[in-house]
């Protein structure tokens, strides 16, 4: 009775271990799970689990355990494995039959031994040295085939001594010990072909999206980067407050699954930037499309110049048969004058086309009052404006290098990004990837892009891409239109955004209060752009 029981028992655990191996995504994890589950319904002491290596020649030690010697390795909780692995055939090319291991793989059969030592027909040379170096005593063997839904042995399971639980005893392995490891052992084989599967599958779509971003890349090197950087800094954010545990934000949690779905929604956040004009996307001038248009500002500079000195030149000449030196000096003197203020519109210009973070109105200005103050003779010789509505447009640009028309070209990258995610029919796990992605430009207050959505109407996902997105881009040091900033100044700006409805205020305490800044920096950041930050002196955080 008591013996129907524990195989009752054994085979609910087996039911409960089946259920286990569906759900578990970590490889590693996966093969722990199977090697202790199977020890621990035969009772074994010990195991090993081997897998088939990619070429078939071999089997490699993934996972080791045993009790009595307190060995764990491999795994995710174990020391790395260092043994070498087994060849499934000899120096001659024929099966290596020899190693009980090799053996099973090879004929798809089950090996149950008794003793180790007294069995013929196998070389347990190894196990013998092992047991004189250690102390212990390998006796019984089970030897298990792992054979998937495809009929393909992928790995071996191999368990030692079975214990008998009431006297401690080792002994042989039952056949119901046997019977309930081969059942184990084709679960297992069919749960980590499913998971292969998967991540082969994971890893292809990966694998494209890094193919759009190199893309990208390849179309403007100052957005490859950032296509790399603000994935790994969301992820930071959302693991800092998935730790917090408590406040505001106490009630975010995120499992694996979570986790992998924001990690794609990262790596796909700017994916419609394959649409944006180059031209655009490198405008590193406010005068710049195929090449910086500032030259030909230049080109009429210099024919100014050149006017000047004719104009001056021929009013000289026109002194010469009054012999009026003084006359000739004055002249000579205002040509000289006009062509100091001839190159300080010309340097104000040059640094006006630069762009910055705001440009003053006296100096938009100055640009207007240039372009009507001065003319120039064009090719053809007819006297025109010095500065077209177009390129005066550009050089009044307040902030940046981009005319408002450029930013809703801009822009409309997210729109296209919400467009390409929306059509893909994307598994029930990765469903909110177009949310978290297509949310990075909205702000808290409503007034964001493209959908104008408000704090409440935002996931706490595509809030922390909103963070991690300008971050990155404020602190970006492979620009064309400007040097990616100190982390003070970074922050500061994060700050006024927090405090002003761009930003969510909890998720900025947490990216301050957790140092996730100062983390991001140490591995992306050049070393003279870390500086000291006044945590305290920045605004946008909750009072204490």
């Amino acid at each position: 009775m008591d013996m129907l029981e524990d195989l009752f028992r054994r085979l609910e655990k087996l039911n409960a271990i089946g259920a286990a191996l569906s759900y578990e995504r970590d490889i590693n994890r996966l093969l722990e799970i199977i090697l202790e589950a199977a020890r621990n319904i035969t009772h074994a002491d010990g195991g090993t689990l081997y897998r088939i290596t990619e070429d078939g020649s071999q089997l490699r030690f993934e996972i080791i355990r045993n009790d009595s010697l307190k060995i764990a390795m491999g795994g995710p909780s174990g020391a790395p494995i260092n043994f070498p692995n087994l060849p499934l055939k000899n120096d001659k090319g024929e099966p290596n039959n020899s190693m009980v291991a090799a053996y099973a793989a090879i004929n798809d059969k089950t090996v149950n031994i008794v003793d180790a030592y007294n069995e013929a027909g196998f070389d347990f040379t190894g196990t013998r040295k092992f047991d004189e170096r250690t102390g212990y005593r390998s006796q019984s063997f089970l030897t298990v085939p792992m054979k998937n839904h495809e009929n393909e042995i992928i790995g071996v399971l191999q368990l030692i001594n079975a214990v008998d639980p009431a006297t401690g005893e080792v002994g042989q392995f039952s056949a119901s010990d046997q019977s309930l490891a081969e059942s184990l052992a084709s679960q297992a084989a069919i749960a980590l072909t499913n998971r292969a599967l998967i991540s082969q599958l994971e890893n292809l779509f990966e694998s494209f999206i890094n193919l759009i971003n190199l893309a990208i890349d390849e179309k403007s090197p100052y957005t490859g980067g950032h296509c790399q950087r603000v994935p790994e800094l969301t992820m930071m954010i959302a693991e800092a407050v998935n730790a917090t545990g408590g406040g505001p934000l106490g009630d975010f949690h995120m499992s694996d699954k979570d986790r992998y779905e924001l990690k794609i929604a990262g790596m796909l956040h700017d994916c419609g930037k394959i649409t944006t004009p180059v031209h655009v996307v490198d405008k590193a001038t406010k005068l710049q499309t195929i090449f910086d248009r500032i030259q030909l500002i230049d080109t009429r500079f210099e024919v100014a110049k050149r006017d000047a000195e004719i104009h001056a030149l021929k009013r000289m000449l026109a002194l010469r048969d009054k012999k009026d030196a003084e006359a000739e000096a004055k002249e000579w003197a205002a040509y000289w004058n006009e062509v100091q203020a001839i190159d300080d519109d010309r340097a104000f210009l040059r640094k006006a086309n630069t762009g910055g973070e705001a440009m003053a109105e006296a100096d938009q200005q100055r640009v207007r009052n240039i372009s009507q103050q001065r003319v120039w003779r064009n090719v053809d010789g007819i006297q025109s404006d010095f500065l077209t509505t177009e390129e005066i447009d550009n050089l009044t640009i307040r902030a940046g290098t981009l005319t408002q028309k450029e930013r809703e070209t801009i822009n409309y990258h997210i729109v296209a990004t919400i467009k390409m995610l929306e059509k893909l029919p994307w598994p029930k796990h990765l469903t909110k990837v177009p949310e978290y992605a297509g949310g990075h430009h909205e702000r808290m207050d409503g007034k964001g892009y493209p959908k104008g959505l408000t704090r409440d109407q935002m996931s706490v996902q595509a809030r922390i891409m909103g963070i991690a997105d300008i971050f990155e881009a404020l602190t970006a040091s492979d620009r064309p239109y400007k040097p990616g900033m100190k982390l003070s100044q970074a922050l500061s700006i994060l700050g006024k955004f927090s405090e002003g409805g761009h930003i969510d205020p909890d998720l900025f305490a947490v990216f301050v209060k957790e140092k996730v800044y100062l983390r991001y920096a140490e591995k992306f950041l050049d070393a003279h752009q870390i500086d000291t930050v006044d945590e305290a002196k920045l605004a946008g955080l909750p009072v204490a």
